[in-house]
């Protein structure tokens, strides 16, 4: 025997409605959890279905003191899909009125295009600049690292490397000599570590080299 078809939430909200209509009464929460099943809607959704009937306006509630006061009336059902209805009017007129002003701009832009042999021509001729544009484009793409802006943004950042590089020296300088002056007993510990990091006899500041041309025209 097939399993029963439980209900869609249209129709769950159709059989709230009918309490509603049929009672013309104020319910609390509870009261409709306990009616909801002599129509077909189990209690644990009627929560979930009054609310969307009450997010469509089809059901209003209010509370007074402490409780929460749900109704409906057929009129107020019937005015809110009176005036659901004439919205969706209004909107289908203005959809209907940009419709015809769109085709009306379609043929407007139409004029002048059409199909000719100076067309075909002409959007033949339009492609293949298009196409060589695209090959320039791309060809100076490759000599990017040789525009004078980009040179010049390069030597800029080096010269921000050299400048960090040497503040670093110069605090390395500082704090060995502050380690040789507070620590002379370990003069053998230190040597030793910082030839372990890379401090030996020939670490000096750095040089900043002239691999850059100052720009078009430089040297």
């Amino acid at each position: 025997m097939s399993k029963k078809r439980g209900l869609s939430l249209d129709e769950k909200r159709e059989k709230m409605l009918q309490i509603f209509y049929e009672s013309q009464d104020f319910f609390l929460l509870k009261e409709l959890e306990k009616s909801g099943p002599k129509k077909g809607v189990i209690s644990q959704s009627v929560k979930d279905v009054i609310q969307s009937l009450v997010d469509d306006d089809l059901v209003f509630k209010d509370k007074i003191g402490t409780s929460v006061y749900f109704w409906s009336l057929p009129s107020c059902a019937g005015n809110q899909l009176r005036n659901i209805q004439k919205k969706l009017d209004s909107d289908l007129q203005s959809c209907k009125k940009r419709y015809v002003e769109v085709i009306d701009q379609c043929n407007v832009l139409k004029k002048g295009r059409e199909e000719s042999d100076e067309r075909e021509e002409a959007l033949a001729e339009l492609k293949a600049i298009e196409y060589k544009y695209n090959e320039l484009k791309a060809e100076m793409g490759q000599y990017a690292d040789n525009d004078p802006a980009t040179i010049e943004a390069m030597k800029e950042a080096i010269e921000v490397a050299h400048a960090s590089a040497n503040r670093w020296t110069d605090n390395i300088f500082t704090l060995r000599q502050w380690c040789s002056n507070n620590f002379p007993q370990a003069k053998e510990q230190l040597d030793h570590l910082y030839n372990e990091v890379g401090i030996t006899d020939d670490f000096d500041y750095l040089e900043l080299p002239a691999v850059l041309p100052s720009g078009p025209g430089g040297d």
